[in-house]
């Protein structure tokens, strides 16, 4: 029997799953989609324009203060996006297997969705943070630079998975009742 009050949690959780896999394969991948623009270069999830997907980087423009070892060490932080989203996506198979035959589903479901929650927020905090603050140095020094797209789309992962978060906790007390034939 089919549990109708898992389903709004398995919805959002495959939209966040969607989002944060955009924000994961940003720049150097898909340079359309980056945290922050400047001098020619998208930086994202895994590195910037030109250069070979890694986690952690260096920022390679000539302002001087931005390659700090802080500022560095935080560019790890990113690898919680691919995380989440691969949290984000089991959560999904989770809440398939809830809504479609078991409410262990939609318990597990909820426990990766709020896992997935916790990691994306982390993520979406530091590197709003980081890539704020590389760009008021930037700005400083007379370089040109904005902030990308990926922001906010990493916000709307994130307030998708707030809803998944309270969609799926509710969808446990729906019905999963089987109903005898008469």
């Amino acid at each position: 029997m089919a549990a109708t009050s898992a389903l709004p949690g398995v919805f959002f959780c495959f939209s966040a799953m969607v989002l944060l896999i955009f924000v994961s394969v940003s720049a150097p991948t898909w340079d359309s989609i980056s945290f922050l623009s400047a001098n020619g270069l998208a930086f994202g999830v895994l590195g910037y324009t030109g250069s070979k997907p890694h986690v952690g980087y260096y920022f390679p423009l000539s302002a001087s203060d931005i390659n700090t070892g802080i500022l560095h060490n935080l560019t790890y932080v990113l690898i919680l996006y691919p995380i989440a989203a691969g949290l984000s996506g089991m959560a999904f198979l989770f809440g398939l297997c809830g809504a479609s035959y078991h409410r262990s589903g939609t318990v597990f479901m909820s426990l990766t969705v709020a896992l997935s929650t916790l990691c994306t927020l982390v993520a979406w905090v530091v590197s709003t943070s980081l890539f704020v603050i590389v760009k008021d140095k930037l700005i400083d020094e007379g370089i040109p630079a904005s902030l990308g797209n990926a922001n906010w789309i990493a916000l709307g992962a994130l307030f998708a998975l707030l809803l998944g978060c309270c969609t799926a906790t509710c969808g446990v007390c729906g019905n999963y009742r089987r109903t005898r034939g008469l």
